[in-house]
Parts: structure tokens; C-alpha cells; sequence
């Protein structure tokens, strides 16, 4: 059967694992894979069961639903996870071999951390109420405030839109009862990621108690309280963002991640592995303090979100600590001895694991697995050196990726800037490549800009492909998973070294022979969208350009976006203190320029880049008399092209394609 062209309609076909977790006995790992529904342009998750030896899978749970943070019951016996159903968030419990489900508890809020108390009598999570829940008037829940009272830096978030009144406070809920007991308080601070103890008897969690949390946003603090509440004891620890607290197994230590820099500009310093006793002793530390990379994963693509928090896992003789690290390009799996020194690498390659889960108590390691041809997988290795060489996988979630389409073949590629630096990139071939065609070609801008280009599937390079054009992503200075000074490289200089790196990606596209070099596009999202209005005000070279979800105002942008009030941080200063360089970086500067035909992408209810800088750019655009038009997507937040309602995705994706077919 001869292959086919991959469409947008393919975004409905595919099957994406979003999580892992493996048992007790490391014999079976649950797992949930997420789906579209084409007629209710919905996504749904459903759980699934691996019997590890056997390699017979087992869905767990049906229907249009979400259901995820499955974790498994000390003994084995019993999965508990998070739903999303009758528009509410239920923890459900189930029993692995069959039966129905038991709802344990139904709320207006969201939880995060679902987690087995030791004796399998209760869970602890963190839980924030929406403000309908202290509506009691059904009617009234269902219509807008009268007013909203802002008081916090903090009030929006996008994805979610207004953030309700109440904190994130660390709860606990007995199963036999139901009864659910608040352990910690308060009306200004977030207490979230619990994690419990060994023996059951204490929650540690992270919460920011500085004057200002909002504003001070990266001080956060190492706490302890008793399982049965009162006083919350604070361990000492620096300042610093933190995630992912993990009890060693002994019960003696608590490793998390973090760094020691409250001050840090937007992502720019390595998040390690830091260690740190119960009691206080022995004291804080990186254990990694010469590893020049984050302990996290920072891969971007339309069919996975970057996970800032990280995950910790213990080795069963609390003598090893397993986490993610992204580095040029992938995302493997290491593990660090608890004496701390050099990072050891578990599952090797050209690839993106996107989730891991070691149980502790063997040597296996569960996986997702993803690479530039597959979107997703699941395997298991052993958790030591060279896992990766007795990897077996278990799923073949997306068949018809094999069966059905000819993909573009992509190959990483090493290139050198104007000053010499080398700059990553991974190139798209069209399907069915003449090497004696000429092509027209687009270049891809990812935005962060701390985050990376990497080897996993990306559906929309693919598609460009298909549509006949060499697709060039690459990963310019300021991004991430190059370490430190590569991130630090565009602090309060935005559109120096970065342009500087994105002009020379368009020359190697250029010097390519199969390339037509009078027939190149530009793209990006968010600061992929800042650069391409960037460059369109700097030079002429391209025929065409697409800017999505972008920023062309630095100045409103810090009034106006969720997190607008931290990018001082980036520019040395507010727009009142540092008028200058706002306004030259700011790419609505440099309208006036601008030849090349451009199309807008925006989300109406983007909060991260909010439409304003959109409109902004239209309007003076328009009034230059420039070749400009734009699409606007209501309903929408600023990850449309991940996670957003899937028709919308599509029509996105034919609007770039349209563009491009107009003008390149």
C-alpha cells in the first residue's frame, strides 16, 4: 500500500502517554494515554494496565473522561487517580484485578500530589478551592461576580483565567471515613507538593512565606508538619525556587529540587538535585554543584508540555536519587549517588523521555518514550548504567504513524553563528525528497526562550513537510539544555546573539542546494513570535513571515500578561527604571521596516501574551499600509497549538500553511 501524506486531521488519531507510575513489586506499571474526541472537540485521558512480563495491556478505565495521578496502593492491591468528570474533581479508588470503582470524595477545586499514606488508610494532596465552592446558590455559581477585588501580583494565570480566592493548603483524607482533614493555613500563602514520610507521620511540602510571595517568587522554603497538623516546622534550607520533595526510604533525608539564586532572571540557573536531613543535618546541599544542566525536562513540541517541576525518585537503599535532564537536544534519564558527585546516565539516546517512574524497591525503570518518529511509547529498562542497551517496549499506541504516512525525515545538524558559536538545528526533508527539486523552505523559532528543539515527534514540522516545504527548528542562544551562560546569553539583550543565531540558520538553509533561497518563511510562538517580529524589522530576507501568541510591546506587556511583573528580571529593570531598553527591544520599535507579508496568530484569552500585543501590532502595521492579516482564535489560551480545543489546532495549522502557499 503506498503511504500517505500525515494531515492535520492526524492530530485526532493520535494516542499520546502523558504519565507513568509502576507498581510496588515493579511487575505492572499504570499509565494514562490521552485522546481527542473529533465530534465534542474534547481531550480525554484513560488509565491503562502493563503486566510487565507478560507485556499484555489492560485498559483500566473508559469513556470521555479524564482520569490521571494514578498512584498505586503500598501493597499493590489497589489504584487510586484524579477525575475530571461531572465537571468536578473526584478521587476515585479501584482494584487492579477488576471491579467497580469507588468515588471517595467530590470537589469543586483542584488537587495536585494524590498520594497513599504508608498504612493504605488515607491520602495526602494539595487542594485549592474554586470560589464557586463557597457559592451555595446553584444559580448564582453559574454567573459572572458582580466585581472582581484584585489585591495580588498574582491574580491570572493562563490556561486557567482568574485565579480563585483561596490558597493551595496541604490536606489529608481518611478512605474509611471520608473525612477530610485540613493539616495546614493560611489566606497568603501556597503550600503545595507534599510529600510523606517512611513511617507516615510527617508531610513535607514547599511554601513561600516571604512578605511578598508573588513578587519574591523564587524564595521558597522547605517545611515539615505532623500528619496529624499543628505546628509547621521549618527546615532550613537557602532561598530559591524548589520542587519535588521525596522522603529517602530511611526516612533520614529529603532530596528536592532547586537551586540557591531567589534572584534568578527567567530560568537561567541549573536547577540540581539538593539534599538535606529531616532534621536539619546534615545541611543543604547540591549534589551536583559542577553538572551544567537542569534536572528537568525542557523539551518543547505540539504533542508534549515542557514539565518545569521535575521528578525524584529514591533507589530502595536510599543511596540513589533518579531524575531527568535535558541536554542538547534530548531528555534521559540519570541517577546521583546521595554523597553527591557526578550524575550517572540510566537510558541513553536521541531522544525525549517524557516521564519515568522507579518504584524503589528493584532495579526497573518505566518509561516514556518519544523520538523524532513516535510521539510516544511505553518501555521499561533496569535503572543502571546502560539501561537503555535491555530496553524493551511495551506499546505501539501509534501504528498508523508506520502503516499509513510517509514522514519527513529529520536529522539533527550542527551549524556555526556569525561569531563562530555552534547552534543545533533539526531539519525536515519534505516526503518523497528529489534531491534534484528546489524547495521552499520555513524557518521555526521555539519560545521560552528557556526551552529546546529536540529529538521527539513534532507534529506540526511534519505537516509543514508534507505541504512541500524543508523545515528548519533550531535552538538559538538564551535557550535552554546548553547550560548556563548559553541561557544567560539574551539577558536584557533580546534580538542581539539570538538574531544573530537565527540569520544564521537562514544562511545554512540558503547554502542548502535542494533550496530554493528566494523562497524562505520565518515562524514562532510566543518569544518564537517576539523573534519573528524581531526579524521582519530587521532585515528583508524572508518572503513571507507567521508570528503566533507573540510580544511586540515589552512595555505593556508588563502590565498586561500573567507574568508581566517578573520580567524585570530579564531587562534589567522595570519599564520606568530602564525606558530605553524597553522601547528598543521592544520589536514595535522597528514596524516602520517591515516588507515582508505577515500574518498574526492570537488567542483571545491569552494571558500570557495577551491579545493586546497583537492588536498593537496589527494597527500600526495597518497604518503603515504593510501587507498584514490576522487570525484570532476565541476561546483560547496562549498553548493553543498544544493543548488547545482541537479544531481550532487545525485550523490554526492550515492558516500557517495557507500563508506561506500565498506568499513563499
Amino acid at each position: 500500500m503506498k503511504k500517505r501524506l500525515i494531515k492535520a486531521e492526524d492530530l485526532y488519531n493520535l494516542r499520546i502517554p502523558t504519565s507513568i507510575s509502576i507498581s510496588p513489586d515493579e511487575r505492572q506499571a499504570a499509565f494514562t494515554v490521552e485522546w481527542m474526541n473529533q465530534k465534542k472537540k474534547e481531550y480525554y485521558t484513560n488509565i491503562h494496565l502493563l503486566n510487565i512480563a507478560s507485556g499484555k495491556i489492560t485498559q483500566f478505565t473508559h469513556g470521555n473522561q479524564t482520569d490521571g495521578q494514578c498512584v498505586w496502593s503500598p501493597d499493590g492491591a489497589t489504584i487510586a487517580f484524579v477525575s475530571t468528570r461531572q465537571k468536578k474533581t473526584v478521587i476515585y479508588i479501584m482494584p487492579v484485578k477488576g471491579g467497580a470503582e469507588q468515588k471517595l470524595i467530590e470537589i469543586d477545586g483542584s488537587i495536585s500530589n494524590l498520594q497513599w499514606t504508608p498504612n493504605s488508610k488515607s491520602f495526602v494532596f494539595a487542594l485549592r478551592y474554586n470560589d464557586s465552592h463557597y457559592i451555595k446558590d446553584e444559580k448564582e455559581k453559574k454567573e459572572p461576580p458582580v466585581f472582581r477585588h484584585i489585591t495580588r501580583f498574582f491574580y491570572q494565570l493562563d490556561g486557567e483565567g482568574f485565579l480563585p480566592q483561596d490558597r493551595f493548603h496541604i490536606y489529608m483524607l481518611d478512605i474509611a471515613t471520608n473525612k477530610l482533614t485540613q493539616l495546614t493555613r493560611g489566606k497568603k500563602y501556597d503550600d503545595v507538593s507534599p510529600a510523606v514520610s517512611p513511617d507516615g507521620r510527617q508531610v513535607a511540602f514547599i511554601s513561600n512565606h516571604d512578605a511578598d510571595p508573588d513578587f519574591n517568587y523564587l524564595r521558597q522554603e522547605l517545611f515539615i508538619i505532623s500528619i496529624k497538623g499543628g505546628k509547621v516546622r521549618k527546615i532550613k534550607t537557602p532561598l530559591g525556587p524548589k520542587n519535588s520533595p521525596k522522603f529517602s526510604p530511611n526516612g533520614k533525608f529529603i532530596a528536592y529540587i532547586g537551586h540557591d539564586n531567589p534572584e534568578d532572571s527567567w530560568g537561567v540557573t541549573n536547577e540540581h538535585i539538593w539534599l538535606v536531613g529531616v532534621g536539619g543535618n546534615p545541611k543543604a546541599r547540591d549534589l551536583m554543584p559542577t553538572f551544567d544542566r537542569m534536572t528537568i525536562d525542557q523539551t518543547v513540541s505540539d504533542t508534549s508540555d515542557v514539565h518545569e517541576g521535575g521528578a525524584v525518585f529514591w533507589s530502595g537503599d536510599s543511596k540513589r536519587i533518579y531524575f531527568v535532564s535535558s541536554d542538547t537536544g534530548n531528555t534521559n534519564i540519570f541517577y546521583i549517588p546521595r554523597s553527591g558527585g557526578r550524575p550517572t546516565r540510566v537510558f541513553r539516546g536521541d531522544c525525549h523521555v517524557k516521564g519515568f517512574a522507579v518504584n524503589g524497591r528493584g532495579n526497573t525503570a518505566a518509561l516514556i518514550y518519544a523520538d523524532l518518529n513516535n510521539p510516544g511509547d511505553i518501555m521499561t529498562c533496569p535503572a543502571q548504567y546502560g539501561g537503555e542497551k535491555r530496553a524493551k517496549k511495551h506499546t505501539d499506541l501509534n501504528p498508523w504513524l508506520k502503516s499509513e504516512v510517509k514522514l519527513g525525515k529529520t536529522t539533527d545538524v550542527v551549524f556555526k553563528s556569525s561569531d563562530g558559536t555552534e547552534v543545533q538545528g533539526f531539519l525536515v526533508k519534505p516526503p518523497f525528497f528529489n534531491k534534484n527539486k528546489k524547495y521552499p523552505a520555513i524557518l521555526e523559532i521555539h519560545g521560552g526562550p528557556r526551552a529546546q528543539y529536540a529529538f521527539t515527534f513534532f507534529h506540526e514540522m511534519q505537516f509543514l513537510a508534507a505541504n512541500g516545504y524543508v523545515v528548519f527548528y533550531t535552538n538559538p542562544r538564551g535557550g535552554s539544555s546548553r547550560g548556563e551562560t548559553w541561557a544567560a546569553a539574551i539577558e536584557g539583550g533580546w534580538g542581539d546573539l539570538d538574531f544573530q543565531d537565527c540569520m544564521a540558520a537562514a544562511d545554512y538553509i540558503e547554502s542548502l542546494k535542494y533550496v530554493n533561497k528566494k523562497r524562505i518563511g520565518v515562524t514562532g510562538g510566543s518569544y518564537g513570535g517576539y523573534m519573528t517580529n524581531w526579524m521582519i524589522g530587521k532585515t528583508n530576507r524572508f518572503k513571507a513571515a507567521v508570528t503566533q501568541r507573540s510580544v511586540t510591546d515589552l512595555t505593556s506587556m508588563t502590565g498586561s500578561s500573567d507574568i508581566g511583573f517578573m520580567i524585570h528580571r530579564e531587562f534589567d529593570g522595570f519599564p520606568w527604571t530602564n525606558p530605553e531598553c524597553y522601547r528598543e527591544r521592544s520589536p514595535n520599535t522597528h514596524m516602520e521596516n517591515v516588507k515582508t507579508p505577515v500574518l498574526i496568530i492570537h488567542s483571545e484569552k491569552d494571558l500570557r501574551c495577551p491579545l493586546e500585543q497583537a492588536q498593537q501590532m496589527y494597527t500600526k502595521l495597518k497604518v503603515l499600509k504593510k501587507k498584514v492579516e490576522m487570525v484570532m482564535f476565541p476561546d483560547s489560551p496562549h498553548g493553543l497549538s498544544r493543548h488547545g480545543r482541537p479544531d481550532r489546532r487545525l485550523a490554526r495549522l492550515n492558516w500557517i500553511v495557507k500563508w506561506f502557499k500565498r506568499w513563499v
